[in-house]
């Protein structure tokens, strides 16, 4: 296990952010995961780790306080150098990641003072205010007794000097961001599946699933929804895409109306799309409050349905924090969790592979450390080997411009097999045997004519019915870097629908 710690800089243009072979984020560095099963008290052992925690957080980022209170000499893209202020901007976590950083308890908001049993309502609270948690934390290095009496009103966890005490020009409540994927997907909406098959049963809800007809941009469940286990959020995403329109017509037990339950669904659904917005007016951030409200007008369905007795659940108020997060750091996209997990494959999950599993951490930073370089030198040498845009001198005649080379890139396993009657069914591959053939023919007599080839492919018994079907095939440019220019992508076409 590894806990890493990833950093970017803020005014990266959010193509490249999305992309991790850009190296738009970069590692600092692995938590210990030690869960201290030493101590033998629960309160002192959570205690601990979250101090450890705040400690390892202090030391990575300790750099950067002189400079960013006095800034710093750095070059930019274009070559200028300019006086830079590096400052700790936002954090991009989970719920128990929040909560961990801003010393809040589970179930309390870690952006606004709540009260639990209010988190359900629909309405403003006054924002966590760090110099009053500052004043706090200033009492860690008294008796305990005064400092854990301290941190109880202001209703924090007693943690000794929290990594953003000593930051500069830090708010580490205004800090906490978004996350999509947690809070909207693997949250909200993995609850509403739960209430909706609590209210119309399994049986009906997987049927229904398997009644939707083909289509292209919908995954069907050909065994329903309820039956699955650890539905990852990507999952959770194309489950959204008919989830109104399983329940839309489906009557209610007990002889209810329907209204009020459609409505609600409705509105967390287009709260959903609207927050993935990768451009935001104040007509769309207006128009994902109104659907808030209408949820918060209709929620009471599910009260009646005594499917929830309360909706004072941390994710569903998170969501009243949306509009303002945006309009202070820009749309969802820049600070989703999606990326950081995806950064896990690389930076953890590959450099492990890589290690004898004895000292793994030593093992993993070599490794990464060794492959950023062969990065570096390989973009150096790309760099080098690109075309000369200057002007020619003068009385020199110019060469004729240089059509850059593209090599296929194709994935280690194909995406599955199929026989020759199959492509030429599905995929519209009718002569795919006879060009198979053909090929192999050319490929024995180079020299051969067109007519002889033709002659010897009708003659070539291919000794196999399957072939391995690519669905992506990606061309990258010449040269050591592999920048990828181009792709192409295949997709079976969908039978007819019986009647």
């Amino acid at each position: 296990m590894a806990y890493p710690i990833y950093m970017t800089i803020g005014n990266i243009p959010k193509n490249l952010h999305r992309k991790p072979s850009q190296m738009a984020q970069i590692l600092l560095g692995y938590i210990p995961t030690s869960k201290l099963d030493g101590l033998g008290n629960k309160a002192a052992r959570r205690r601990a780790v979250a101090n450890l925690f705040h400690a390892c957080m202090s030391e990575v980022l300790h750099p950067i306080i002189v400079p960013g209170e006095s800034g710093v000499a750095l070059m930019s893209g274009d070559g200028v150098w300019r006086r830079c202020h590096p400052i700790f901007a936002c954090f991009i976590g989970d719920y128990p990641e929040q909560t961990l950083v801003t010393c809040t308890y589970n179930g309390r908001c870690p952006k606004c003072i709540v009260a639990p049993e209010q988190l359900g309502q629909l309405q403003t609270f006054p924002p966590r205010l760090q110099t009053l948690a500052m004043d706090t934390f200033v009492l860690a290095d008294e008796e305990s007794h005064v400092f854990n009496a301290a941190c109880r009103n202001a209703g924090l966890k007693p943690i000794y000097h929290p990594f953003w005490e000593s930051l500069p020009f830090t708010n580490i409540f205004s800090s906490i961001t978004p996350d999509v994927l947690h809070q909207l997907l693997q949250g909200v909406m993995k609850r509403l599946l739960g209430w909706l098959v609590s209210i119309f049963g399994p049986t009906e809800i997987d049927a229904r699933c398997r009644a939707i007809p083909p289509n292209h941009s919908i995954k069907l469940y050909a065994k329903g929804i309820t039956t699955l286990s650890r539905v990852s959020g990507h999952e959770h995403k194309k489950m959204c895409c008919f989830l109104l329109g399983l329940i839309v017509d489906l009557p209610i037990p007990g002889g209810r109306d329907s209204t009020r339950l459609v409505r609600s669904v409705r509105a967390l659904l287009d709260f959903l799309y609207l927050a993935q917005y990768q451009c935001h007016t104040s007509d769309t951030l207006d128009r994902m409050h109104d659907a808030l409200s209408v949820f918060h007008n209709n929620r009471a369905i599910f009260i009646d349905l005594k499917v929830r007795d309360h909706f004072n659940i941390p994710k569903f108020h998170s969501l009243t924090h949306y509009v303002s997060s945006i309009r202070l750091f820009g749309t969802t996209d820049n600070y989703n969790t999606e990326q950081t997990e995806r950064l896990h494959i690389d930076f953890a999950k590959e450099a492990y592979r890589a290690t004898n599993r004895k000292d793994i951490y030593s093992q993993m930073t070599t490794w990464l450390q060794r492959r950023e370089k062969i990065q570096l030198h390989t973009r150096f040498i790309d760099w080098r080997q690109r075309e000369d845009l200057e002007p020619p001198p003068t009385g020199r005649i110019p060469e004729p411009p240089r059509v850059p080379t593209q090599t296929i890139k194709m994935a280690l396993n194909p995406t599955k097999s199929e026989t020759f009657d199959a492509l030429a069914c599905n995929y519209g591959a009718v002569d795919f045997q006879d060009e198979l053939a053909d090929f192999l023919a050319r490929l024995n007599n180079p020299g051969a004519s067109a007519y002889t080839i033709r002659r010897q492919g009708e003659d070539t018994l291919i000794p196999f019915r399957k072939v391995p079907v690519f669905h992506i095939i990606k061309f990258t440019k010449g040269g050591p870097s592999g920048e990828i220019s181009d792709s192409a992508h295949a997709q079976p076409g969908k039978g007819n629908i019986p009647a």
